[in-house]
């Protein structure tokens, strides 16, 4: 992550997610083969839109996805599946731009420890930058 700006991005991109995933995750239990309404798909693909622009290659889900097909609805079980590969990716970048650094874990900003707060790492396996 290069500005403070960045990481403000990916704090919100992780709520939106998270959010996004427990709502659908509801729907999926009930009508997992339910086409999700184009509302509520509207969002999901501006989640997974900032998704893309945040993650760089190495760290999205798929090369060849990048956002549902409103003209073919898809179920409520096919979004839960992509936003929840998208958590974990988000996750594993985040856990990659963190570090622990003046007793505290902070985010890496332009490769260096910056003043921004942040959660400890819970993925492991990426690759830090």
């Amino acid at each position: 992550m290069k500005t403070k700006e960045d990481v403000e991005q990916l704090e919100k991109l992780v709520g939106q997610l998270q959010g996004l995933h427990s709502e659908i995750s509801q729907l999926a239990k009930k009508s997992p083969n339910d086409g999700l309404n184009v509302f509520k798909l509207k969002f999901v693909n501006r989640v997974l839109e900032v998704g893309n622009e945040t993650l760089t290659d190495q760290y999205r889900p798929f090369d060849d996805f990048t956002q549902f097909d409103e003209a073919s609805l898809p179920t409520n079980s096919d979004v839960t599946m992509m936003l929840a590969l998208y958590i974990e990716q988000v996750e594993r970048f985040r856990s990659d731009n963190v570090v622990y650094h003046g007793h505290q874990w902070v985010y890496l900003v332009s490769g260096s420890p910056s003043d921004i707060k942040g959660r400890s790492p819970t993925a492991v396996g990426g690759e830090r930058k």
